[in-house]
């Protein structure tokens, strides 16, 4: 099943994402009980919320269209993980070395953004701005000391990430945070499907800046897969439900170009993050 988040009226909604358009979940359901309202609510309810979800009649009157929506961050994560270097190409093109355990950094929740949501890119502020476009993974139920095995029952499900980045920040110190934590730097969305719809350990992931190809990979090209990551995270911090973490990217960014090649983020640029199964991310940039 494929999910996403819209505002009616400032409100919250959840959307059913059908052939025909997306379904408003607040007007299919109309007076019925039990039926979840909001992407958190239906992590909460798991696989009887999905089921209640399926039951609703999918009429005309109830279906929106993708144009007409306003967009919200698919969930409003209580944590914000990152996996650094985590594809092969990537770490070979950013002349890093081969990560012995997975590397994780945070972003803070002023980085969330939604699909089609503008980001700025103060000119003041950095003047190296480059996209990631990554798999992202949407924790569904409370767990520490995940087993590998058994990480995919703590999955709720996937959607689409960038990791947006400004280079010369990132590498100002041994943290990576503040060039990770800018306002709208971490945009989401704008559909996240369900952990039984998808093969998670073999999708492209593709990323487009104003229409041309930078990015291609695919997931089964991690270093570390989702299930590693959960294991390894789950470790050292309780991961609790709608909690995010982004898995990392593939070869292609504009840090891993040669110097005569680099083309840094600028407003007015258009960055297109993709993911088979999922989506296509949006997210346009100005000043």
């Amino acid at each position: 099943m494929r999910l996403t988040s819209f505002y009616e009226k400032g409100i919250e909604c959840l959307g059913v994402v059908t052939e025909n358009g997306i379904l408003d979940v607040r007007q299919a359901a109309g007076q019925a009980s039990g039926v979840p309202l909001t992407m958190a609510q239906a992590i909460e309810m798991g696989a009887e919320g999905l089921r209640r979800l399926e039951a609703l009649p999918l009429e005309t009157a109830h279906l929106r269209q993708a144009s007409e929506l306003e967009w919200a961050p698919v969930i409003q994560p209580g944590k914000m993980l990152c996996v650094g270097f985590n594809y092969h190409k990537h770490v070979s093109e950013s002349s890093a070395e081969l990560p012995k355990f997975p590397i994780l950094f945070s972003k803070f929740s002023n980085a969330l953004a939604a699909h089609n949501q503008p980001v700025s890119l103060p000119e003041a502020v950095s003047g190296q701005y480059d996209y990631e476009a990554e798999l992202v993974i949407v924790i569904g139920r409370e767990g520490r000391f995940i087993p590998k095995e058994k990480a995919m029952d703590y999955v709720f499900g996937f959607t689409v990430g960038n990791d947006i980045s400004a280079r010369d920040l990132q590498f100002r110190s041994g943290q990576w945070l503040i060039g990770k934590s800018l306002d709208g730097f971490g945009p989401i969305g704008p559909y996240l499907t369900t952990t039984d719809s998808l093969d998670w350990a073999n999708l492209e992931v593709t990323c487009r800046v104003n229409g041309e190809q930078r990015q291609k990979g695919n997931t089964r090209e991690m270093i570390f897969d989702c299930c590693e990551i959960i294991r390894y995270a789950s470790q050292f911090m309780t991961l609790c439900p709608g909690d995010i973490i982004f898995t990392g990217t593939p070869e292609g960014v504009v840090m891993g170009m040669p110097k005569e090649r680099q083309l840094w983020l600028k407003p007015g640029d258009v960055v297109e993050a993709e993911i088979q199964g999922i989506g296509t991310l949006r997210t346009p940039f100005i000043k």
